[in-house]
């Protein structure tokens, strides 16, 4: 079909503003050289038999060629001056090739997904460009988003919180169950919803104004017992050389926590996030920044688009922390929500990492850590993710495992590194590791064993159906035998230690090392036997 067919519209809207109204289930941005502020006027309709007559501006959808059988025509939107082209993938290798020649063209690339229809994203590109540019988010979620990072500033700091906007007005505060620990300032501030004029002037006088207008660090304020104010710590919101707020936080009866300044170092960055988008200044952004990190972390979409968006140096190097909760239990608790754990997490990154970026994927949290020095290493990052695994359990109660990452050459090799924080997290559940926070160097034995038992999981064919059958005969009689064995082969056959283990006297695990020898015709001296009954009974017994 030739383009000419479907006439440019008049009306235009960035890339960034089509690719969210598409949708990440749709389409996904394999290459924006032009960065995603580019502007799309039209939509064309292009067949690569056909000769091609694309508009400056347009978006062609390439609806007769896979992968390599695009190349012309990627070529041609270049040379017509497209904004953006269209394309089904041919298979997983085609995407770094395809947008090698995009960049080289100068237009954006999109693959559509394998069963998307090209009439549907036709549909949905006109109607965006027809219609106003799509609804943006309203403030009402990024109020919601601002309480809870209030309470989670207020459970790191051991204080009473409030963030307000660059006039003043409260935009979220703390939960307090105490009506003792609140002081008049702030119990006036919060029904108001805007700091009395009277502490205001004061404040001004103190060169407190002054500060937070000036600098990014974390101010004191004393208590003034005539004036019923407790003491407070403040620190501005920032965005570039703008002041978008303050988050303050007063003392109660118990002391502010001592790490309060670094706390709050991270919570202004991530404030931050959520004022601009509450300005509406990047509320798409937002959004399709998580999409972006969620494409990369995952290996679906390449490291220029992100790089692009966020202007960060592909280049350098790049790592990724993983976080999972420890216990099912704490999961399950009601006083703990996955926003608190995330924005717990994000605020200590912060204030480590400016460049850091958070998302969660259930159930687990990654970190995203560009742009790092060329100098840093394993132990600083495995600090990094200490001190959050210490905050969760101080603060939250929380066991939560941390995983480092690799330390990867730039932003495209990210894959790798995520990849290295699940196997490590994988082990870290089933395996008793001494700490919170690994490295594979720390467990790489935990973690080899914990990918074989998974093969051997997989692969019923491989198990000995003789340890099987003694799983099954514990499970119909109430039995130890299999408990047992296994106890014994990781004491290396030392029969008193296994016993102190199993509390019960040698004699006895005795009987039950050769009865199970007896009733599965083991033969424990076979080294080989012994190898295969430790990996084998270290799996979930199976069902009967």
């Amino acid at each position: 079909m030739d383009s000419a067919a479907v006439p440019p519209l008049t009306v235009g809207i960035s890339l960034r503003e089509l690719l969210m109204a598409l949708g990440d289930s749709l389409v996904e941005v394999q290459a924006a050289p032009a960065g995603l502020g580019v502007e799309i006027r039209g939509v064309a309709l292009l067949d690569p038999e056909d000769p091609s007559t694309t508009q400056p501006g347009e978006l062609v959808l390439v609806i007769g060629a896979r992968g390599r059988a695009a190349y012309p025509a990627l070529r041609a939107a270049g040379r017509d001056g497209a904004a953006g082209v269209v394309v089904k993938l041919d298979g997983p290798g085609q995407a770094a090739d395809l947008s090698e020649i995009a960049a080289e063209a100068g237009v954006a690339l999109l693959s559509l997904r394998s069963e998307a229809r090209w009439e549907q994203v036709n549909a949905l590109a006109r109607a965006a460009l027809e219609d106003a540019p799509p609804g943006r988010p309203g403030e009402g979620a990024a109020e919601g988003d601002l309480f809870s990072l209030a309470q989670t500033i207020a459970i790191l700091t051991s204080g009473t919180v409030s963030i307000e906007d660059a006039a003043n007005r409260v935009l979220a505060y703390s939960r307090s169950t105490d009506s003792d620990e609140i002081d008049d300032l702030r119990r006036r501030s919060i029904l108001g919803w805007q700091g009395p004029e009277a502490y205001l002037v004061k404040l001004r006088e103190w060169g407190v104004f002054q500060h937070l207008h000036s600098s990014d660090e974390v101010i004191s304020i004393d208590s003034h017992p005539e004036l019923g104010i407790r003491r407070r710590l403040a620190v501005a919101i920032r965005s570039g050389d703008r002041q978008l707020g303050t988050i303050w936080v007063q003392e109660g009866s118990t002391p502010l926590s001592e790490r309060s300044d670094q706390a709050l170092l991270g919570a202004a960055r991530v404030a931050a996030l959520h004022l601009v988008r509450r300005r509406r200044e990047l509320s798409e952004g937002l959004t399709f920044t998580r999409t972006l990190l969620a494409g990369l972390l995952e290996g679906t979409t390449g490291p220029q688009p992100l790089a692009t968006h966020l202007g960060f140096d592909a280049t350098r190097p790049a790592a990724v922390l993983g976080f999972s909760y420890g216990t099912a239990e704490a999961v399950a608790a009601p006083e703990l929500t996955h926003a608190e754990v995330t924005n717990l997490v994000s605020v200590h990154i912060a204030a480590r990492h400016r460049s850091a970026l958070v998302t969660q994927v259930d159930p687990r949290i990654y970190v995203l850590l560009p742009q790092l020095p060329r100098s840093i290493d394993i132990d600083t990052l495995r600090g990094w993710g200490q001190e959050i695994t210490d905050a969760a359990r101080r603060h939250l109660g929380l066991p939560l495992r941390g995983s480092v990452g690799c330390v990867v050459s730039g932003l495209g090799d990210v894959p790798e590194s995520r990849r290295e924080t699940d196997r490590i997290l994988d082990a870290m559940l089933g395996a008793d590791v001494p700490t919170a926070v690994a490295a594979l160097p720390d467990i790489q034995a935990e973690v080899l064993v914990s990918e074989v038992l998974t093969l051997l999981s997989a692969r019923p064919e491989m198990r000995d159906p003789r340890l099987t059958a003694l799983v099954a005969h514990d499970s119909r009689h109430q039995g130890r035998l299999a408990e047992t064995l296994l106890t014994y082969l990781n004491s290396f056959g030392d029969v008193r230690a296994a016993a102190a283990q199993l509390y019960v006297h040698p004699n006895t695990l005795r009987y039950r090392i050769r009865r199970a020898e007896e009733l599965t015709g083991l033969e424990l001296s076979r080294p080989d036997q012994r190898l295969l009954a430790m990996l084998q009974l270290r799996l979930q017994p199976p069902t009967t």
